[in-house]
């Protein structure tokens, strides 16, 4: 053995040739922490120092090549200077440099994914071969990152300037296919000719039959560009990306700028310019919050992990309702592998929920994320019917029915006496209480919500919610169903609007008041998409569906009447008393044409003006941070009684539900993010400023004493 150490062995295997292989103790996958940064460069020193060695490949011993750095403890790196971050930065390149200058040709056998510093590793070497069942790439960007072990400095210098940038501004993770095709590859083998094919690689580089030398030297010069074509390369992509990134994700541009930077200079000097820029976007609220958001799904997957030990498995699903919502659900459990039975009271709605689900698997079809033939396995699993007959096999049944107390109390107690004993019901209520609801069942126990998004094929979120009488089994089974739909469950205990619509309408509250004291509601939606939201609340609305939202702003009137209900006339309830339902009927706050794709797209409509002018006072032009801070300080304000109530368990499972369920902007890390990029001090300061406005502008006591105390959500 060359070298062994707890992550990075060097063995020989024959005719001088080495093979460094990854293999991080106690972890089930590889990744870069400082163990393995420092093993990489002690295993560099190693092999220089012996002559005999002729040539290395570089493979690993995990199902994966190496996923990328250890975010849980580099994170706490971006708390120091930006100069001692540059300064790791430098530091931890060294062992890369010495990868790359070591004195024999080096291949990398990649027979899993390799992520960020994986993939950094594998450019390091001078050929890279790739096993047809791995993806690669350069994702730093989506934790407000770019590459910051050699990245931006050898993709362009291997791939191009062009496809350079699309791979670390775009941050895609990428199929075998397209790292060929791009240069990021020198081969696609299949798995089990991996290991060969880079041998037979370092074989021929060893024989003279490939000059690995040039190979190398190309990733040590600057970039091969004329000047005037170096310079139209960038401003090209920059527009591109500025575009598409926009201004509230700096990652993106901030890479292209530093691959600008470096263009014309030396390996050494680029990778100073590429530590500099990383430290800067590293010390940014945007990494800060992003990188939190990684955290926090990484605690909602481990603490879903413990409820799919408690959960009985779910080999058949059923849904209550063949509407858009029932298909919808059809189709992500059928598509994520588990059959699903859609039952209706009358064919065309059975006819309107296998319409959604075709729809959807076609679009797949379209787009080549999926093969026909794997569209009809997929249809096939989904069973309509019009009768109970095969539902004493399910294990779980969806009931997603209209939003009526009686009619899904009623339908709830028809389908428990005809399921086996212990089948999990679950319904998708959005806003009727889950205890009141399984009053009307004779095991209470095995009953729970489970609140999807519209559109569920694209709403990563499900509400769990736990009733009074519900059992940890019941919530259990269905988070491991949710799940496995591909779904990012959060449990919360039932209350009026559960979670994400509890919080969301004080942000409609908070709007109705500006709208009632003069305020333009095109102005708003312009503010609030600029602060990150993707629609602001009146387009929002529109989208969710007036009759929808009045109804549940109604329901939480009663839960909550000291803060949500209201005594002048809402906006939206003039809407609604005026049939403008919002996109579902064409026309709300605004009117709803179709676009030349099908797409509705909405116009000004100048009589929403003279419908609300009667209840509106006179026109008033508010400064776009009075406009934030009345609609944000409501949403953040319940979020916390949330908490405090234990509706919700924890910050991360709080702020990740609203990032999934209405998109808050992840940018701003969450709604508890938010609080403490404040100050929590200064937050309720401001939450007094507006105190006159009623109680959805009351902080609670404990925020009060958080304050008084300096503490924050994120310690």
């Amino acid at each position: 053995m060359i070298y062994e150490g707890k992550a990075v062995t060097v063995k020989s295997l024959e005719d001088g040739i080495v093979e460094l292989n990854f293999d991080l103790e106690g972890e089930s996958v590889n990744k870069f922490n400082r163990q393995t940064v420092e093993e990489l460069g002690a295993a560099a020193e190693a092999m220089k120092a012996d002559s005999s060695i002729k040539g290395m490949i570089v493979t690993s011993a995990k199902s994966v090549f190496i996923v990328g750095a250890d975010i849980t403890e580099f994170g706490a790196l971006f708390t120091l200077s930006e100069e001692e971050i540059a300064g790791w930065c430098i530091k931890s390149n060294q062992a890369f440099n010495a990868i790359e200058d070591l004195p024999f040709p080096t291949v990398t056998a990649m027979n899993g994914i390799a992520l960020g510093g994986g993939l950094e590793m594998c450019l390091a070497t001078d050929f890279r071969v790739m096993s047809t069942e791995a993806q690669c790439g350069l994702p730093e960007v989506k934790l407000g990152l770019y590459p910051g072990f050699g990245g931006t400095v050898r993709m362009p210098r291997v791939i191009g300037v062009d496809n350079a940038v699309e791979w670390i501004a775009a941050g895609g993770q990428h199929k075998p296919e397209k790292a060929l095709k791009d240069g990021v590859v020198d081969a696609v083998v299949a798995p089990e000719k991996l290991r060969d094919a880079a041998l037979s690689l370092v074989k021929d580089c060893i024989a003279g039959k490939i000059d690995y030398k040039a190979k190398r030297q190309e990733k040590l010069d600057p970039l091969r560009l004329p000047p005037m074509e170096n310079m139209m390369a960038f401003q090209t992509c920059s527009a591109m990306v500025m575009q598409q990134a926009g201004r509230n994700y700096p990652a993106p541009m901030a890479a292209v700028q530093t691959m600008q930077q470096h263009a014309g200079m030396t390996r050494d000097k680029a990778l100073e310019v590429e530590a500099k820029g990383f430290a800067k976007v590293a010390t940014t609220p945007v990494a800060s919050s992003l990188i939190g958001l990684f955290m926090n799904d990484q605690i909602l997957k481990k603490v879903a992990s413990k409820w799919e030990k408690q959960a009985k498995p779910v080999n058949l699903a059923a849904v209550l309702g063949a509407g858009i919502m029932g298909g919808g659900i059809a189709f992500q459990s059928a598509s994520k592998g588990t059959p699903i039975i859609m039952k209706d009271i009358n064919e065309p709605a059975l006819e309107l929920g296998m319409s959604e689900a075709t729809k959807l698997l076609a679009k797949r079809v379209d787009r080549k994320k999926m093969q026909p033939a794997k569209m009809g396995q997929v249809l096939s699993s989904i069973r309509p019917t019009l009768n109970y007959g095969d539902f004493q096999g399910v294990d779980i049944v969806v009931e997603a029915v209209v939003e009526n107390v009686k009619i899904k109390q009623s339908v709830l107690a028809d389908v428990e006496k005809n399921v086996k004993d212990g089948t999990i019901l679950a319904s998708n209520t959005s806003t009727i209480s889950i205890t009141k609801l399984a009053e009307a069942l004779e095991k209470p126990e095995n009953f729970v919500g489970m609140h999807f998004f519209n559109p569920v094929h694209m709403m990563p979120l499900v509400e769990v919610i736990r009733g009074e009488k519900s059992s940890e089994e019941a919530v259990a089974t269905t988070v491991a169903y949710a799940k496995k739909m591909g779904k990012t469950p959060v449990v919360v205990n039932d209350c009026p609007g559960f979670l994400v619509n509890r919080v969301l309408f004080p942000y409609f509250g908070g709007f109705g008041m500006m709208l009632r004291d003069g305020a333009d509601f095109q102005k708003i939606d312009k503010v609030m998409e600029r602060f990150g939201w993707p629609m602001g609340p009146a387009y929002l609305m529109d989208v969710v569906g007036i009759d929808t939202g009045v109804h549940a702003a109604e329901v939480m009137a009663e839960g909550f009447p000291d803060r949500m209900k209201h005594d002048y006339k809402d906006a939206s309830e003039v809407m609604f008393e005026n049939k403008r339902f919002g996109q579902k009927n064409g026309i709300g706050f605004y009117k709803y044409e179709t676009d030349k794709k099908g797409k509705p797209k909405k116009v000004v409509d100048e009589a929403t003006y003279e419908l609300i002018k009667p209840h509106v006072g006179a026109s008033k032009d508010f400064e776009d941070q009075e406009i934030i801070d009345r609609l944000m300080i409501p949403m953040c304000l319940e979020l916390v009684r949330c908490l405090e109530e234990n509706i919700v368990s924890s910050v991360p499972d709080a702020d990740m539900a609203l990032i999934m369920g209405i998109g808050f902007p992840p940018f701003r890390g969450g709604a508890l993010k938010y609080i403490d990029s404040i100050g929590v001090k200064a937050f309720v300061e401001l939450c007094d400023k507006y105190k006159d406005l009623g109680g959805l502008y009351e902080p609670t006591a404990k925020l009060r004493e958080m304050a008084a105390n300096g503490e924050s959500f994120y310690q």
